[in-house]
């Protein structure tokens, strides 16, 4: 079990009083990115600007031993604690079906604790764990079997040294570089307003034109963007003011969320002296290892409802690449994409699914798995698949709060959130 939590401002205080001693950091509680100072996005000249040599202050001096729990080896590259958490909670907030932005004090405890180089995270979803792995000093390996994700990984864990420039996002926010309308009406009343609706395909008429970790970038400000303007973040509804509640990010336009969100992801950028990886694609297409470390959070499958990530998320998806290659589904009231299969989202396969991805990294050093208690299968049956492939398998448990369902009866319910932290004899 999780010992009793510390707020996230006065737990920080502590580790930084800390940094120097051997002791194991103390575990950190609520997670508030806006409680922590942001470093602003920097301006530069030319379509990219490249930030010079790394900026990794610093290293573990050592941890002592914990139950159980072998101490941890020293890295290189590693982050101090406080300056690890610090950096995560910079990261930009999508809110997403399953993010771990919340529990990410409680992994960076674990993650210290495993120790190691080489890392996975092949279920990346909102990026916030493969980011914290790079600020952990790991070479990282992410994928998601969604595009997006895919992109947010690259702009931010992958990419080292480029930060879009206060000229790439003037251009971007300006006039359209063609007259392009394929949003403006194909989602015709849907959303956004028509102005907003007109900036995503003037948006996309330049975006084009980039490449690399600069086009990386500026897809990631602008998925996250409709992200945010978009009531509850879902679009499984198309009355914008369903749920207008006065919050600032519903009543930006676009265009103005687009430079916040660009700067956000500009301010996040740095080199910790490793290369990652980053793909789309499904768990069993990801490169095998052996890695010091991997970290698996699959989609759970709830008793009731859902975990169709398609359905709630199919505009952003569809934005990250500009629907190229999609089908949308034009008798659906929601515009949306087809359903895509994965075995995770179905209680009949996702057993074997699991266990499936328990073998493909059973050579790997620790696996560590997020699970929720209001899931199936349940906490023993997932047990007993992760013992299958590793001798020695812990459990913690973290209290954690999770809305189930996008429809108005969907409550919000106390399940916990186990860790499994499986290791090789």
């Amino acid at each position: 079990m999780v010992a009793h939590l510390l707020s996230w401002p006065r737990c920080a205080r502590r580790l930084m009083t800390r940094a120097t001693h051997t002791e194991r950091p103390a575990r950190v509680g609520t997670f508030d990115h806006r409680q922590v100072m942001r470093r602003g996005g920097r301006s530069a000249q030319g379509p990219a600007h490249r930030r010079a040599g790394p900026q990794v202050p610093g290293s573990v001096t050592a941890i002592g031993q914990t139950p159980g729990v072998t101490a941890l080896p020293e890295r290189p590259a590693a982050l101090i604690a406080p300056d690890v958490m610090t950096r995560a909670a910079t990261f930009p907030r999508l809110r997403y079906m399953g993010s771990k932005y919340r529990l990410v004090p409680h992994l960076a405890d674990v993650f210290a604790e495993v120790g190691g180089e080489t890392a996975a995270d092949p279920f990346s979803g909102s990026g916030v764990v493969s980011y914290l792995l790079k600020c952990q000093g790991c070479s990282v390996t992410s994928s998601d079997y969604l595009n997006f994700p895919s992109v947010i990984a690259r702009a931010t864990t992958v990419n080292s040294d480029v930060i879009l420039s206060e000229e790439a996002i003037e251009t971007i926010c300006g006039p359209s570089a063609d007259d392009r309308d394929f949003i403006s009406t194909t989602f015709e009343g849907l959303y956004f307003t028509e102005q907003d609706r007109r900036f995503l395909d003037s948006a996309w008429s330049h975006i084009d034109r980039l490449e690399g970790a600069e086009k990386d970038l500026a897809i990631s400000a602008l998925v996250l963007s409709a992200a945010r303007r978009q009531p509850r973040g879902v679009f499984t509804f198309t009355d914008a003011n369903r749920y207008v509640d006065g919050r600032r990010d519903l009543e930006l336009s676009l265009r103005r969320h687009f430079r916040e969100r660009a700067a956000e992801y500009n301010a996040v950028v740095f080199d910790n002296g490793r290369v990652s990886r980053a793909s789309q694609g499904e768990v069993f297409e990801i490169d095998a290892g052996p890695y010091d470390l991997v970290y698996l959070d699959p989609p759970y499958a709830p008793p009731s409802d859902d975990n169709d990530y398609i359905k709630r998320y199919h505009f952003l998806e569809g934005l990250s690449n500009y629907w190229r290659g999609s089908t949308i589904m034009e008798n659906t009231k929601t515009k949306k994409l087809a359903k895509r299969f994965t075995p995770f989202a179905y209680k009949r396969t996702i057993e074997d699914a699991l266990q499936r991805t328990f073998e493909r990294f059973a050579s790997s050093g620790t696996i560590v798995l997020s699970y929720s208690s209001n899931a199936v299968p349940d906490a023993a049956r997932i047990l007993e698949l992760l013992k299958r492939v590793k001798d020695d398998v812990e459990v913690r448990e973290v209290d954690h709060k999770y809305s189930f369902g996008t429809h108005g009866a969907a409550t919000r319910r106390n399940v916990k959130e186990y860790l499994f932290i499986g290791r090789s004899a």
